[in-house]
């Protein structure tokens, strides 16, 4: 999901310019400017919303199962290309200087996927204009301009399809050209189960690049922002012995339940000293939440790879 997108990006460019003498603060920019990017192509997911629209709303599992039928109708597709991501982003960097300029090669990019593909895939365009743009001026705003602007904004763009290839349907590429690069799906593993686990794992990698990039430019260190509940992810391999073995195909109750572990993040949790219960901060929930993500995600999987299932 957008999640990992947004945070490799943020990681990869963030780290990247203080490697080419930017200051943390100038880094910090940067990287955030990228991962918002990356996470604009992630706007078709907005017409999955209609697959909510006829649905029993009391039956969680028909809602999801809705939810994501209807995502593949549009999803990874004109917003996951290479092609339409390098125009893109150079409109997207003319936006906040060259108003009328960037407007009308947007608009004829519109233009182009009603021509090839009809009015739908035309609406998500649309959408994933108006995001693009609205993440340049804000990135313009903090001094992201020029040929900076569109370098972030074409490594957010063009890194983003290369997260969708183990999950799901592979991206269009190459949208509008007549090339198909993959006919599938990258394999991590001939066993389904996992090779979602693989997937999630590299879904996890991707969100905590970002996060200790974060920690880093920031000062922080990461022994100060984890709490020992994260240990209690472990306990999750015992869904092994419950949950049927997800694939990708069906991974719903995997992957909210093992999200759902994270909660133990922002749990309060009482003062030394004190009967009143403290909120974590916010980069202690985040970090604790995560790691106990990833240690259900490792305990699980070595559960069923041990034969517990």
């Amino acid at each position: 999901m957008f999640v990992g997108h947004a945070t490799f990006a943020f990681g990869v460019v963030a780290l990247a310019a203080v490697r080419l003498g930017a200051s943390r603060e100038r880094a910090l920019a940067l990287g955030v400017a990228a991962g918002l990017f990356a996470a604009v192509p992630d706007v078709d997911m907005a017409y999955a919303l209609v697959g909510l629209l006829t649905v029993d709303p009391t039956s969680p599992m028909a809602v999801a199962q809705s939810f994501w039928g209807a995502s593949t109708v549009v999803h990874r597709a004109v917003t996951h290309s290479l092609v339409v991501g390098v125009p893109a982003a150079a409109a997207f960097a003319l936006a906040p200087t060259h108003r009328r300029l960037a407007a009308a090669a947007l608009a004829a990019l519109v233009g182009v996927v009603v021509a090839v593909s009809g009015p739908l895939p035309a609406v998500i365009v649309g959408l994933f204009a108006a995001g693009g743009w609205f993440v340049a001026h804000a990135a313009h705003a903090y001094d992201v301009r020029g040929a900076t602007l569109f370098g972030v904004a074409l490594v957010g763009l063009l890194t983003h399809p290369f997260g969708d290839l183990f999950t799901g349907q592979p991206p269009e590429l190459f949208y509008p050209l007549d090339v198909a690069v993959l006919d599938g799906r990258v394999a991590l593993s001939a066993d389904p189960t996992l090779h979602l686990l693989g997937a999630f794992g590299v879904e996890l990698f991707a969100i905590w690049l970002g996060v200790a990039a974060a920690l880093w430019l920031t000062g922080r260190r990461f022994a100060d922002h984890v709490n020992p509940r994260a240990a209690s992810g472990a306990a999750y391999a015992l869904a092994v012995l419950v949950l049927p073995p997800p694939t990708v195909d069906a991974s719903y109750q995997f992957v909210f339940s093992v999200v759902a572990v994270g909660f133990v993040g922002v749990v309060p949790a009482p003062r030394f000293g004190q009967r009143s219960l403290a909120l974590p901060s916010l980069p202690t929930g985040l970090v604790t939440g995560l790691a106990a993500v990833t240690l259900a995600g490792v305990a699980y999987a070595v559960a069923y790879a041990t034969g517990l299932a």
